[in-house]
């Protein structure tokens, strides 16, 4: 159940996340009865991995805040399940464009954090230029690693989620490639001159929800502004 301190923006998220898991549950509870076993392995695969963030995160001790959980959940939906059995990848020819974009963003977003946390903690030492590198590449092996599943999906239970092969792949890594690359530019911006927008509501919400940072974030900040 979502915590009553929540806003009702944060309400509003996770009740989405929610509804849109008891759907893929649903969905996946009809493909059983109904013999249909390609739809099952959407369903099921999307809801399955939609929790796997929050088992990862438990691991170390953190806290997704809802936003992230949302966002990957909803990438996992639109991807899998309305992509593939949907066939939205066929019908709007940038329904892939957006999706690979926005996920490296993301994810280069998490690298970008992770590696900041580790800074602000003391456990590293680290340049604004490096941290930035280390979100690109971070965005850009978890998109390296997606398509690798697609090619497994493909092999395995012949599938079509790499569509015109090498192409696509090569397509979607070069998207991968603008949206996390974005995301280090903006990090890098974020921590050499001290623009707080629009990192700073991300990182303040992942504060809330893991306040062992809070102290460690502020006196880090200090810091930012070297090379």
């Amino acid at each position: 159940m979502a915590s009553p301190q929540l806003t009702i923006a944060e309400r509003v998220t996770h009740n989405i996340t929610l509804f849109i898991r008891w759907a893929l549950f649903a969905v996946g509870v009809f493909a059983v009865f109904n013999g249909r076993w390609s739809v099952l392995f959407a369903a099921g695969g999307a809801l399955v991995l939609s929790y796997l963030p929050q088992l990862l995160a438990s691991q170390v001790q953190v806290k997704l805040p809802l936003q992230f959980q949302f966002v990957i959940t909803l990438f996992l939906y639109a991807s899998l399940f309305l992509g593939e059995v949907g066939g939205y990848y066929e019908k709007f020819w940038w329904w892939d464009v957006v999706l690979h974009a926005g996920s490296a963003f993301a994810f280069g977003f998490v690298g970008f954090l992770a590696l900041y946390l580790l800074y602000l903690r003391h456990k590293i030492e680290a340049s604004p230029f490096l941290i930035s590198v280390f979100a690109f590449s971070f965005g850009m092996a978890i998109g390296a690693i997606w398509e690798i599943f697609e090619f497994a999906m493909d092999q395995l239970f012949g599938l079509n989620m790499q569509r015109s092969g090498l192409r696509d792949t090569m397509w979607d890594l070069i998207i991968d490639g603008i949206g996390s690359g974005t995301a280090s530019v903006i990090g890098y911006v974020y921590l050499k001159y001290e623009v707080r927008d629009p990192f700073d509501a991300f990182i303040n919400w992942f504060i809330r929800e893991n306040p062992q940072f809070a102290v460690k974030k502020l006196l880090g900040r200090q810091k930012n502004k070297k090379a």
